[in-house]
């Protein structure tokens, strides 16, 4: 049984990514899956002043320790823009900072989902090219467009070809955890 934890990279308390990683975590029975909530952790915005004054804050400390604590990640990015929300390229700044290799050799199912018909999937590149500067495994990669459309919180992903292709990450992640 592997620990696994699961977030999204979004600070919203209705985060359409948070609904997604839930029901994917809720499809890793077996493992020990531990889900947090980042949008009840309100991070400082980083700064080299405030690291060199304050040091690293708890929380941090404590999120950066659980990742590297655990022997897999499921993580669902939002998009603003076209690119990572503020809110998560900043929990990543502070990450890389308390470990530069805060999630070396984890195997990441990384996962986004927007509104729209693009499924925020220029985040979950912009992502998918940084986390590996940390040593994350990037073992599988899913992006659900048009969420509103595509999923309910009753069951999930409801589009077939989509839920076949979650089903394939999920498949590629559950694979790597196993080695």
């Amino acid at each position: 049984m592997a620990k696994i934890i699961a977030f999204a990279g979004s600070n919203s308390s209705r985060s359409i990514n948070f609904k997604l990683v839930k029901s994917t975590a809720e499809a890793l029975e077996g493992h020990d899956v531990r889900l947090i909530n980042l949008a009840n952790r309100p991070f400082p915005m980083y700064s080299e002043d405030l690291e060199r004054d304050e040091g690293f804050p708890d929380e941090l400390v404590s999120f950066a320790e659980e990742i590297q604590k655990s022997d897999g990640v499921v993580l669902s990015v939002n998009e603003h823009n076209g690119n990572l929300s503020a809110y998560f390229k900043n929990v990543v700044d502070w990450l890389s900072r308390i470990n530069r290799n805060f999630m070396e050799e984890t195997p990441v199912l990384l996962m986004s989902t927007s509104p729209g018909k693009r499924g925020a999937i220029g985040s979950l590149g912009v992502i998918e090219n940084v986390l590996p500067r940390f040593g994350a495994d990037i073992t599988a990669t899913f992006s659900l467009p048009s969420f509103h459309t595509n999923f309910t919180e009753d069951k999930g992903i409801v589009d077939a070809a989509l839920a076949e292709k979650h089903e394939e990450a999920l498949s590629q992640f559950r694979a790597r955890l196993t080695q």
